[in-house]
């Protein structure tokens, strides 16, 4: 157990998210992900965590596992493709991790994903929180478009607003 991780994740302040995301940059990752999913036939979700519960910390939980509850929570597998793709970020930590469902993982190898959460960390570390998410949602767009063409019906099966997530 990481005493300083438990620490900071303990005192996060529950508004921290608004500093980074404040409303038009939550419009903006919004818009960027409606309009990408008419170019492909997957479906995206975004959600944003300040910090994980201390007893979580406590017990060694990371972001991955974090995200890939937040995965299930969001039901972000319930789409007719398997075609779903979550963005977590997980404030406290710095961390994004990008979880693809089943119908994706077959197609797309787990270094692209990673390229694509490096490319955002990049911006990130430069402040610009609103161009980091829209510029990782088009290279997920693209990666999507290559493997799930959008087809004659394509219904927007999962909301496109960013998820904070709130304990």
């Amino acid at each position: 157990m990481n005493f300083r991780r438990w620490l900071k994740h303990l005192f996060m302040p529950p508004w921290a998210w608004k500093r980074t995301f404040p409303q038009a940059t939550l419009d903006a990752i919004e818009a960027a992900i409606r309009g990408s999913e008419t170019a492909h036939n997957g479906e995206i979700r975004f959600a944003i965590e300040n910090s994980l519960p201390a007893s979580a910390v406590w017990r060694g939980m990371n972001g991955r596992e974090r995200a890939v509850e937040v995965f299930s929570t969001l039901r972000v597998w319930d789409t007719e493709h398997n075609s779903g793709v979550l963005v977590y970020l997980l404030l406290a930590d710095h961390d994004i991790e990008i979880v693809a469902d089943r119908g994706i993982a077959t197609r797309v190898d787990t270094a692209a994903w990673e390229a694509v959460a490096q490319s955002m960390e990049a911006v990130f570390r430069q402040g610009d929180f609103e161009r980091g998410a829209v510029n990782g949602i088009e290279q997920i767009s693209a990666l999507l478009a290559a493997h799930f063409p959008p087809g004659v019906h394509n219904p927007d099966e999962l909301a496109n607003r960013p998820v904070i997530i709130r304990r």
